[in-house]
């Protein structure tokens, strides 16, 4: 599995997040068994989430759904890693190098991304969210993630 950037690079948590991640650490178990893990994945999450002005809960529930937490994983459709990010957001959003399989490098895009539309569509989660998968106009995929957010990450 790819790596996280180094911990230290990350500022300190603070005690809202220290308190979410003890909470979200167990449910994530089931999904990634190394405990290093968990508290990388959470971290990067929150952050990633908060800066973008987002749920970080609501992007464990996009995660479960989009990859089941596989960084290395990639849809039939090309997209790639935790978020499963088209790779032509690379020349709209980023650099060419950018190794979409980092696990923080998904995250930073598919935040952006996420909160992008969801500007777009006025702070309403279920276009934002099919917009996010291109399926804009159907609820399924909205109705998952949001199923997965109720029931597994709150």
């Amino acid at each position: 599995m790819p790596t996280f950037e180094a911990a230290s690079q990350a500022p300190q948590a603070s005690a809202q997040q220290k308190r979410w991640e003890r909470q979200m650490g167990p449910k994530l178990a089931r999904f990634v068994p190394s405990a290093d893990l968990h508290a990388l994945i959470l971290q990067r999450v929150y952050q990633e989430a908060s800066l973008a002005g987002l749920p970080p809960s609501l992007i464990l529930a996009l995660i479960e759904v989009e990859s089941a937490f596989e960084a290395d994983a990639v849809s039939s459709a090309g997209a790639v890693g935790l978020m499963q990010i088209m790779p032509f957001w690379l020349e709209e959003l980023g650099l060419a190098a950018d190794n979409l399989k980092d696990p923080a490098r998904n995250l930073r895009y598919g935040c952006t991304i996420l909160a992008h539309y969801l500007a777009v569509e006025n702070g309403d989660f279920t276009r934002a969210l099919a917009r996010y998968n291109g399926s804009l106009g159907k609820t399924w995929y909205p109705e998952r993630v949001m199923h997965a957010w109720q029931q597994h990450w709150r």
